[in-house]
């Protein structure tokens, strides 16, 4: 089932962020949000997840849906290693030796036995995204998740997230043209006023 955001509105303080937005999230699609900073893109993110409640306006498809989220910020346990980090929230029958596989794919050593707080930034979100990916969802949030990383790792990455989320509904919020193009995905442009709508996934 397709996500649909309808007339959505939300202030702050009596500024207007999100001003009658409106949008379809194909189902089983990846589809990139991009806009200038500012516009409500993080706003919109939290609403859908239920972090944030809308001034008013309804979002359709998500009843019941299990989503999973990489926010702006790693939100990691600091004083935990990467693995026992990731099964805090992985599906059960994920073995500690399947983990080890999935950080290789994403480029990831050395990390063994060390907390998080120790690792450089790169290191850090890329554990902040596989954990997101190996736990139980059915929507995948990510927002700004390849910011920081250098363009061949960014495409590595970005390979090990296509291939792992093919047939999940996945809503990337962007600041990149070129992470849109790497994605193959779907695009929606916000804008003060509106959003438009632009192509399905390639």
């Amino acid at each position: 089932m397709d996500i649909k955001v309808v007339n959505i509105n939300k202030s702050f303080n009596g500024q207007k962020v999100l001003d009658n937005i409106s949008m379809t999230f194909k189902s089983g699609n990846i589809t990139c949000i991009m806009g200038a900073s500012g516009i409500g893109k993080t706003t919109l993110a939290y609403i859908m997840m239920g972090l944030l409640k809308a001034d008013s306006g309804n979002i359709i498809g998500l009843q019941g849906k299990k989503i999973a989220a990489v926010f702006q910020e790693d939100r990691l346990i600091e004083h935990w290693d990467a693995v026992k980090n990731i099964m805090l929230v992985c599906r059960r029958d994920f073995t500690k030796d399947y983990i080890h596989k999935n950080l290789k794919e994403l480029g990831l050593s050395d990390y063994e036995n060390k907390p998080v707080s120790s690792l450089s930034g790169g290191m850090r979100r890329r554990v902040a995204i596989a954990r997101a990916l190996l736990s139980d969802y059915d929507v995948l949030i990510m927002d700004e998740p390849f910011k920081g990383l250098d363009f061949e790792l960014k495409k590595q990455v970005i390979d090990y997230v296509v291939k792992m989320t093919k047939g999940k509904t996945v809503i990337i919020i962007t600041h990149d043209k070129d992470e849109v193009d790497l994605l193959h995905a779907g695009l929606i442009t916000m804008e003060s006023k509106k959003a438009e709508a632009g192509g399905d996934r390639d």
